[in-house]
């Protein structure tokens, strides 16, 4: 794959900064070293709320979460790390650039991360602190990478509840086939490659991953009806892109509302890079203008996306 034509200065300066971050040694680090290098890495990007954002942190449903008070309805934030690493602090400005340009409620759980918690602990953290939110109104669902996974899970889990009004996964993992498509097409992509999803799912799973799970693999359920509307984002350089795609198409097959984006030249983790990077500030403009559209009951389309 010829990344050096796909990928633009910037987005390359983004990928170097990222790799600076992590000692050489990094693979062979216990967890917990590998989780303050990541959120080491991911303060290096932290610009510092806008102005006027603030935060609180407290429980829901017994889960630790990050609050940035605003308008309904709330958007419950399941953040990225392959189940392993992330947190509250990985995406404190993420939430907070949501927040500022959404104008809602953004909420992010603490939920609890492998190998000390084994699926399903941090779907059912996610399933927690969504069913909570909703019992004072509908939410929508959004989440990067591992937390799109969450994301799409919930979804399929409170399927026909109407407790979720819609859905943004950003660059998520769902499940695809890793034996086809994108997955290897861009099997050795800068900032995640093939090998790093299959080690980051056999942590969650102490070893194997269980096939036909919806709450491990939501692509892998055999029902795409009544889901709420979707839309996926997958970045081109990025082994997961292709399940972005399959996600939206499984549920528009099934009668559902659900559209897809892939985002030209960018890698896994663009999130990061949203203040640095045009294509990624592009990208993140179209992800919070979907998350409007939905909370207004709208369907994401034409120049929104």
């Amino acid at each position: 794959m010829d990344y050096e034509r796909l990928i633009d200065a910037q987005t390359w300066a983004f990928i170097k900064a990222s790799a600076d971050a992590y000692p050489p040694d990094a693979a062979t680090l216990s967890i917990a070293k590998q989780r303050v290098i990541y959120d080491t890495m991911c303060r290096a990007f932290h610009r510092g709320y806008p102005d006027g954002i603030t935060a609180q942190d407290r429980p829901i449903a017994g889960v630790a979460c990050r609050v940035f008070a605003g308008a309904e309805p709330a958007i419950i934030y399941l953040h990225g790390g392959g189940f392993v690493v992330g947190g509250l602090e990985s995406h404190d400005d993420v939430c907070a650039d949501i927040r500022a340009a959404t104008g809602l409620t953004v909420i992010c759980p603490d939920y609890r991360l492998s190998p000390e918690h084994l699926h399903p602990a941090a779907f059912e953290d996610a399933l927690a602190v969504t069913r909570a939110m909703a019992a004072h109104g509908p939410v929508l669902l959004a989440g990067d990478s591992a937390g799109g996974n969450l994301a799409a899970a919930v979804s399929h889990a409170l399927r026909g509840t109407g407790q979720v009004l819609g859905q943004v996964l950003i660059y998520p993992g769902l499940g695809g086939d890793v034996d086809a498509g994108s997955y290897l097409t861009h099997a050795k992509a800068p900032m995640l490659t093939r090998d790093d999803v299959l080690f980051y799912a056999g942590i969650r799973h102490g070893g194997l991953v269980p096939e036909g799970d919806a709450t491990v693999s939501p692509l892998q359920d055999t029902d795409f009806s009544g889901l709420p509307p979707t839309i996926a984002f997958g970045a081109e350089c990025d082994p997961l892109c292709d399940d972005a795609r399959a996600y939206a198409q499984a549920i528009q097959k099934a009668g559902g509302r659900a559209h897809w984006v892939v985002e030209p030249g960018l890698v896994h983790g663009y999130l990061r890079a949203r203040r640095t990077v045009d294509r990624a500030a592009t990208s993140f403009a179209r992800i919070t203008r979907a998350l409007q559209t939905l909370a207004a009951g709208e369907d994401p389309k034409g120049d929104v996306l």
